[in-house]
């Protein structure tokens, strides 16, 4: 569907939505739900809170429809309010957390993956692929929360920069630099590891 004619559909579902025709919120949500979920999970780091605080979203986005404008994209809206509800939430974790230094959490919130019998049995092409998606995870976790949210809008999510600075309420300026920055970090911490994984390879088919 084209933009505009997905905006219009949008705009005709959100305004019987405000008529009373409440069950097609779900329909307006569904293309949303997993950018959602993934822009919470990149500030919250456990499925748990991530899920809840996509939930809240979802819940304020629909007490708030009628305040909705046209002017914006109806995701780009909803990515501001999840933003929203994460920054509220660490804050609240942040100011409520009582954690003793004395006793470990139970639990480190590592999974044990099974143990392998060969790791020659797994191609090599797709252990590299996991590594490699575990590394940029890791980096993109490690940045500041202001490249961190740029860098996830822009080239995750695929927002233009104009729906980038509307989400952040910034300026567009900032959101160029604060991107390119991101990308700087990225590049600087990845480049060395990604050498790593390449090394591991080329000795991966020495030993097979």
């Amino acid at each position: 569907m084209e933009p505009q004619a997905h905006a219009r559909a949008e705009g005709e579902m959100i305004a019987a939505i405000l008529a009373g025709d409440t069950q097609l919120y779900h329909e307006l949500i569904r293309p949303y739900e997993r950018s959602v979920y993934l822009m919470a999970l990149s500030y919250m780091k456990n499925k748990e809170d991530a899920e809840d605080v996509a939930q809240e979203a979802f819940i304020k986005a629909f007490r708030n429809l009628s305040t909705f404008r046209a002017e914006a994209k109806f995701s780009t809206w909803l990515i501001s309010i999840t933003l929203n509800e994460a920054r509220s939430r660490l804050r609240r974790h942040a100011t409520s957390r009582m954690e003793s230094l004395d006793e470990p959490p139970e639990g480190d919130g590592t999974v044990s993956p099974a143990l392998l019998r060969d790791w020659r049995e797994i191609p090599s092409e797709v252990v590299e692929r996991s590594e490699v998606r575990r590394l940029l995870q890791e980096a993109v976790e490690g940045l500041p929360v202001i490249y961190r949210e740029v860098f996830l809008l822009r080239d995750v999510e695929e927002l233009n920069i104009n729906e980038t600075a509307l989400a952040l309420n910034i300026s567009i300026p900032a959101v160029k630099v604060r991107l390119h920055r991101a990308r700087i970090m990225l590049q600087k911490q990845l480049t060395p590891q990604l050498k790593t994984v390449t090394r591991a390879k080329r000795r991966w088919f020495q030993w097979s």
